[in-house]
């Protein structure tokens, strides 16, 4: 698929982010913007709250943020590849454009390697950034995500919405109760014991073998 123009890298501020992710990605449904199932139509997309803000502090701190998303609504044959670019592109007028975006096209039977909770997404998007995963913060609303942040090497942050189940809440290692809090905990090392009060939740629990619900694509 056609990735939408991407802008020129940040460069890092020398001397101070030693404690910082080499790269923040971030889910797009749910994450960055209000969930419209198989959303073919950039005027449906909306910011969450924070959302513009938390992509912001991280450019101010120089760290590269991309997009990692599933868009099965095209082997379902629910949208255009044109009109995903379209969306993409939309937000990127939103948010300012994004270092890197990572698309998946294909559905949950096709069997690929890019599709979250497989890591190709994200191995994709920090080898365009020349960053190394386990450098790299994936963000995201739902198990899938934090699931391919782990099989890639990388962190994963869950932010939790009404659609993200709870035994998936209880499965992450780190959450945060929206992307402005995530972005603090950035400061962190991944394991630190550094989550404080109730802005970020540890989590402990089995992983759940149910496969993650699908919604618009992720």
């Amino acid at each position: 698929m056609r990735e939408p123009p991407r802008a020129a890298r940040n460069p890092r501020r020398s001397g101070t982010t030693g404690r910082l992710p080499e790269a923040v990605l971030f889910d797009r449904d749910g994450t960055l913007v209000v969930d419209v199932a198989y959303n073919g139509d950039p005027a449906r997309v909306s910011p969450l709250p924070t959302a513009r803000a938390a992509v912001t502090a991280l450019r101010e701190l120089g760290v590269p943020v991309g997009v990692v998303s599933n868009q099965s609504g095209v082997a379902r044959g629910l949208l255009t590849q044109k009109q995903v670019v379209a969306v993409c592109r939309r937000v990127d007028e939103l948010f300012g454009p994004f270092d890197v975006w990572a698309v998946c096209p294909h559905g949950r039977a096709d069997g690929c390697g890019c599709r979250k909770p497989a890591p190709g997404l994200i191995l994709a998007a920090c080898e365009r950034l020349g960053v190394a995963p386990e450098r790299t913060v994936v963000v995201g609303d739902i198990g899938s995500d934090v699931r391919a942040a782990s099989a890639a090497g990388a962190r994963g942050v869950l932010v939790p919405t009404p659609v993200t189940r709870p035994e998936e809440v209880a499965a992450a290692d780190e959450t945060a109760r929206d992307l402005l809090t995530a972005v603090r905990l950035l400061s962190s090392p991944a394991g630190s014991g550094a989550c404080r009060g109730t802005d970020v939740v540890p989590s402990r629990g089995p992983v759940s073998e149910r496969p993650p619900a699908v919604g618009g694509g992720g």
